[in-house]
């Protein structure tokens, strides 16, 4: 597995050094804005440059590192139903074991099955965009309830009176509605 280097300046990247011994922990409270767009951009998402309201707390554990703590965001996206603009505020749990270079998690586990720490460098970024990704609904909708759009016009029900319909004609007797109507009009057509 290549991995690229992890730059330390990056927001969600923590120097871990001071964590070597287990038992010792380190808190980590701080606002960053979203490095990229998490979830879906054009249907709902964490935008980037979104805040992230990260609180967590890492703690030296005799195979690596544990993360574990909160963040919270707010997603973006439309109504599945109506297309109306919905914002949500999402606040979820990050928990993650980012093992030691040459440590024994690391010889008996597969590369993607746990995170690995670069030197004394940890990369929050993945576990918090998995984290924020999972919590998005598969369906946004602006509230439960929401009634949707007409299918024939397209107008949202919300915005149309109690009593709207179409008259709908079978394809098959169209050629009879004309007569009708012609007839209802004093002309023949």
């Amino acid at each position: 597995m290549t991995t690229t280097a992890l730059d330390p300046t990056a927001p969600l990247v923590f120097d871990t050094a001071e964590l070597r011994g287990a038992g010792t922990t380190m808190h980590v409270a701080r606002e960053i804005p979203a490095p990229e767009a998490y979830g879906l951009e054009a249907v709902y998402a964490v935008p980037k440059g979104a805040v992230l309201d990260i609180d967590v707390h890492l703690t030296g554990v005799s195979e690596g590192v544990l993360a574990t703590g909160q963040v919270e965001a707010v997603a973006e996206g439309e109504c599945a139903r109506c297309l109306a603009p919905v914002q949500d505020a999402l606040s979820v749990q990050v928990q993650e074991l980012y093992a030691y270079e040459g440590s024994v998690t690391e010889a008996t586990t597969e590369a993607d099955e746990i995170m690995r720490l670069q030197g004394d460098l940890l990369d929050l970024e993945p576990a918090v965009r998995d984290a924020l990704v999972l919590a998005m609904p598969v369906t946004p909708l602006c509230r439960p309830d929401c009634p949707g759009l007409c299918a024939e016009c397209g107008v949202p029900w919300d915005e149309l009176p109690d009593d709207h319909g179409h008259e709908v004609v079978d394809p098959r007797w169209a050629g009879l509605e004309k007569l009708r109507l012609a007839d209802s009009d004093g002309e023949s057509k």
